[in-house]
């Protein structure tokens, strides 16, 4: 009897109320990898330093043991005077590489001056105006051989062009290979934002465009990465109502191999504040892309999922300008999304995001409440989830703003009222209970997915996985999903 005494003591206690294992989770301190203000950085001789800072309109892919990232030349505290006393290049592509997604180093730039074609067009159609930075940039590889697409433009003027250079390195140098779309103002659409998928067969397709007309489609010869039929502009793939109010830009398409389809991602709104992505799927690369409620993107619905936009955990300031994403692998199964992300106390410095991207049960991608730093992964039990949580919901802008080139008018770079997504605290208790009466919940274990009733609303299938938190400084457990209106619903266990 006292051996057997011996033997149930730990289910015994185990079973009673506030008990604790040794070896249940609890969140880790942890230093972040970087800091989120680079003021102290930005004058243009720190350029090298630049690693993961005054990132605009990023564009990732892998090749070899490198991630090669590339961005549209926009920089904080800019100041060509500086520049050209200091030999620094300005209105060029930016090039970084990163081994691990986190740390990022700073090559360069990718040409040495804005190709003279892309320049000629848009000044020629633009009464002598733009053509001062190249922007948007795209890499695909192709044989033994790198493509970069880049963009050149005239601010709030649907004249621009797309053009491509070739590399036999994704390090350059470039050689200009000719253009690949341009427009002008008789243009219905925006030859901007390029993304390019390749399908099983061969096939490549471009997509582009913004609030000028939308977002087209077009098809892409693979030996000269340039249209198939030349003059080619493509087909509407997604718009939206009111461009007077609404913006959409900056397609991003790739191909899931697991569930065969392509994804379409977009960005929505201005910039500088309530910059958001969404989502529709196809299983062929020109569309039609259907939303979350079956909707075609082409038609003038708002669309749903919503993925990113700005948001705020406790200790920190927030961020604004949560989109413009590229989306890419790490050829071993698992995808992230790199955007930019604004810093709410000074919107002009721009932060290089990248996240993990998870696919729910039925097929729709998310992506983590937080920033990508190489934690392991793992698998968590439900006594691992019990704690204090922050969990944030994901919504729509609610109000319409006036918009200049779509994006909102000088001046206007705060958010309103009622526009930040804002971490609301919980706690999971024992017994599926979440503390005050809020709720309840419930963990498949063999499936790592949370489901949660919270004031009312049932949200199931919520993802689980191991992250760190970067607002407090600890390696944690997360949760991303979306709700019932399509809607991301993000969390944090905090302690």
């Amino acid at each position: 009897m006292k051996n057997l005494c011996k033997t149930l003591l730990p289910v015994v206690l185990m079973l009673l109320p506030g008990f604790s294992r040794a070896d249940v989770f609890k969140p880790v301190p942890a230093p972040n990898p970087w800091a989120d203000d680079y003021r102290s950085l930005s004058s243009m001789e720190n350029y090298k330093s630049w690693g993961t800072y005054n990132v605009h309109d990023p564009a990732c892919r892998k090749v070899g043991d490198y991630y090669y990232m590339y961005s549209t030349d926009a920089i904080f505290a800019e100041n060509r005077q500086e520049a050209a006393e200091k030999g620094v290049p300005m209105g060029f592509i930016q090039m970084r590489r990163s081994a691990d997604l986190v740390n990022w180093e700073f090559l360069g730039w990718a040409l040495p001056e804005i190709p003279a074609e892309a320049v000629q067009w848009v000044k020629s159609n633009a009464g002598g105006n733009g053509a001062e930075n190249i922007w948007a940039p795209y890499m695909m590889p192709y044989g033994d051989k790198f493509r970069l697409y880049y963009c050149v433009s005239a601010f709030g003027k649907n004249t621009s062009y797309i053009g491509l250079a070739e590399s036999s390195s994704p390090e350059g140098p470039w050689e200009l290979k000719g253009c690949v779309v341009r427009t002008d103002e008789s243009s219905v659409m925006n030859a901007i934002d390029p993304s390019v998928v390749v399908t099983d067969d061969g096939k490549w397709w471009m997509h582009y465009g913004s609030f000028f007309g939308g977002l087209y489609c077009v098809e892409l010869n693979p030996a000269t990465g340039l249209p198939v039929n030349a003059g080619d502009q493509g087909h509407l793939v997604a718009r939206r109502a009111d461009y007077s109010v609404h913006n959409l830009e900056a397609p991003e398409i790739i191909y899931h191999e697991p569930s065969r389809q392509y994804f379409l991602f977009g960005s929505y709104d201005p910039l500088m504040t309530t910059y958001n992505v969404r989502v529709g799927r196809s299983d062929k690369p020109e569309g039609p892309f259907i939303d979350f409620f079956g909707k075609e993107m082409s038609d003038t619905t708002n669309n749903f999922p919503i993925l990113t936009a700005p948001y705020r955990f406790d200790s920190h300031d927030g961020w604004v300008g949560t989109a413009h994403c590229g989306v890419f692998t790490d050829g071993e199964g698992n995808y992230f999304m790199a955007h930019q992300g604004r810093l709410a106390s000074e919107s002009a410095l721009m932060d290089l995001h990248v996240r993990r991207i998870l696919f729910t049960p039925d097929g729709w991608p998310v992506v983590s409440p937080q920033r990508y730093a190489g934690v392991p992964q793992r698998s968590f039990s439900a006594a691992d989830l019990e704690g204090e949580w922050e969990i944030v919901r994901i919504v729509e802008p609610r109000a319409e703003r006036r918009l200049e080139a779509g994006q909102i008018l000088w001046g206007e770079g705060a958010l309103l009222d009622g526009e930040w997504n804002i971490a609301q605290p919980y706690t999971l208790a024992n017994a599926g209970v979440i503390a005050e009466n809020k709720g309840s919940w419930q963990f498949d274990e063999k499936n790592q997915l949370l489901s949660m009733t919270l004031n009312g609303e049932k949200i199931n299938n919520l993802i689980i996985f191991a992250g760190h938190d970067w607002e407090r400084r600890l390696d944690t457990v997360l949760f991303t999903g979306l709700d019932d209106q399509g809607r991301s619903v993000w969390g944090k266990r905090t302690k």
